[in-house]
């Protein structure tokens, strides 16, 4: 074999080599891209699944603050529901208690009803008490209504309870009077009387006033239902 053969030879022997080095080369460098891909695709679909989660959270945080927000609005406008609810309860009490003044002023109109009025309220004070000797209280105002009733309303208690006629001293220490602008806080009576046992452990409270207290207490869930079971419908 000549120079000539030999140079030959070497040369497709390098063409050889490099076209396996080429081809190797390529072959790596399609691999790389290809991990590279697939890694970048992976990173990608990492930020997304990281961002869609991130948007949830905060999705539901603004769900759950709109729920707080509605609740809290919503307990609000009950409250003021209820406060409305209960000023009209409290200004029928208040208009009660003004129509109390009336029953118990000694015009010529109502002096008959009212006498009426003290002697039943006498009788059931003592048919409650059932003592034989008690302590009467009124208003100043009242003794002589008082004075006038206690003896036809002593013999219908001795009748109704079949028992000898009570003891009853009025008592000098009076129930204050009805309201007025000058003394529009302090304590006040609108009438009635208050009976106690001598001794005083045993006390029948019978004033228009507490006989209200009793009545409108008995008588809130009924009031209640009449004006607001509309509201509470809707």
């Amino acid at each position: 074999m000549n120079d000539s053969d030999v140079s030959k030879q070497i040369q497709q022997m390098v063409r050889f080599i490099r076209q396996e080095a080429e081809e190797k080369a390529n072959e790596i460098s399609v691999s790389a891209e290809e991990e590279f891909n697939i890694e970048k695709l992976q990173i990608v679909e990492a930020e997304k699944k990281k961002i869609k989660q991130e948007y949830e959270r905060k999705q539901k945080q603004v769900e759950v603050r709109k729920k707080i927000e509605y609740s809290m609005q919503l307990n609000a406008s009950r409250i003021k529901v209820l406060q409305a609810q209960d000023d009209l309860v409290d200004s029928m009490k208040e208009a009660a208690s003004k129509e109390l003044l009336n029953v118990g002023h000694h015009s010529f109109f109502h002096h008959h009803k009212y006498d009426a009025l003290v002697k039943a309220l006498i009788v059931q004070s003592l048919l409650r008490l059932k003592e034989p000797a008690v302590l009467l209280r009124c208003r100043k105002e009242d003794i002589g209504v008082v004075e006038d009733v206690l003896g036809s309303a002593v013999e219908e208690y001795a009748r109704k309870a079949n028992v000898h006629e009570p003891e009853v001293i009025i008592d000098r220490v009076h129930l204050p009077g009805p309201p007025s602008s000058h003394h529009a806080h302090g304590p006040s009576c609108s009438g009635g009387i208050v009976m106690a046992s001598r001794d005083g452990k045993i006390v029948i409270e019978n004033t228009l006033d507490a006989r209200l207290e009793v009545v409108f207490r008995k008588k809130l869930p009924e009031i209640r239902k009449k004006l607001f079971s509309q509201v509470a419908a809707a």
